[in-house]
């Protein structure tokens, strides 16, 4: 089955909903990324080390509100999180 195109008009529209739901979600998603973001920051401190899944799950958050933004600012179609799957644009780095 072909996957159905909104109009521009209709993509508009949408973006309403969109705004809402993606926005209620990345806003909870964020308070916990604040959270890992400081127990990795300590992790690192007193390890030497980096926990590669705590930055792991940062990133995805990063990419999903990047794709947000340009949603929402008419740059791009593309759905953020949770009307596309979650990916992430670049990967653990040592």
């Amino acid at each position: 089955m072909a996957k159905q195109k909104l109009s521009e008009r209709q993509e508009a529209f949408f973006r309403i909903l969109v705004y809402i739901i993606s926005g209620i979600l990345l806003s909870i998603w964020k308070i916990l990324i604040e959270i890992l973001a400081i127990i990795n920051w300590f992790v690192t401190i007193f390890t030497g080390k980096r926990n590669k899944d705590m930055a792991d799950l940062c990133e995805y958050w990063n990419t999903e509100l990047y794709k947000f933004m340009r949603y929402m600012t008419l740059v791009s179609n593309k759905r953020p999180f949770p009307f596309s799957i979650v990916e992430r644009m670049s990967k653990f780095e040592k």
